[in-house]
């Protein structure tokens, strides 16, 4: 079964640009629900209880119709506020020389990268995730998904950076200013992890 991760960090250490009230609803009952959920939904189907989340979501396709929904939505959400977590921190850092060599390659500069990346996530309809994923031939892709769906459902790569847009991410602070969000994002991001997850 699932549990709901630790933050990696106090609720108030990505003030001012995630306030500590939003960390809180955020973290203790958004995702916690999701969590609570996905349990809910395995209690009876005790052969994908021991599954990691990926591996469970990775092949969705396979699961019991009765549950398929239920699971796409809670673990996606699971999966991705953990992701989102582990992606942010209050500490400075840059992305690694081999991600940035990534990335010129792809985006032709990090400014270039950061663009497509909000213009993504600033432009997703309703509710949902922008996302940086490393594909198979480890070339990069920005692409972003609805709802709580995220690139590990249709196999379009391994995903090693989040941005959660629901609106229950930035509303309190920034209202219906998802852009203001999104470009605030960029002040703490943690791409020391990004590094990692690319290397991977």
């Amino acid at each position: 079964m699932f549990s709901l991760p630790a933050l990696p960090f106090d609720y108030n250490a990505l003030e001012p640009f995630i306030d500590e009230e939003t960390m809180k609803i955020h973290h203790d009952l958004h995702h916690g629900g999701y969590v609570n959920k996905l349990n809910a939904a395995l209690k009876n189907y005790p052969e994908f209880q021991d599954q990691s989340i990926e591996k469970l979501l990775s092949n969705i396709d396979n699961l019991p119709d009765e549950i398929k929904t239920v699971v796409r939505n809670n673990g996606g959400g699971h999966f991705n506020h953990s992701m989102f977590w582990n992606v942010l921190s209050n500490e400075p850092s840059t992305p690694s020389q081999q991600l940035l060599d990534s990335i010129n390659n792809n985006f032709e500069s990090l400014e270039g990268f950061k663009k497509q990346f909000s213009d993504v996530a600033i432009n997703r309809f309703g509710s949902g995730w922008a996302w940086l994923v490393k594909t198979d031939n480890v070339t990069l892709q920005v692409l972003s998904t609805p709802n709580q769906d995220n690139p590990l459902m249709d196999k379009t790569g391994t995903p090693i950076l989040a941005l959660d847009v629901w609106e229950h991410a930035y509303y309190l602070k920034y209202r219906n200013k998802r852009a203001d969000y999104v470009n605030a994002f960029w002040n703490i991001v943690n791409w020391q992890k990004v590094s990692e997850l690319f290397a991977n």
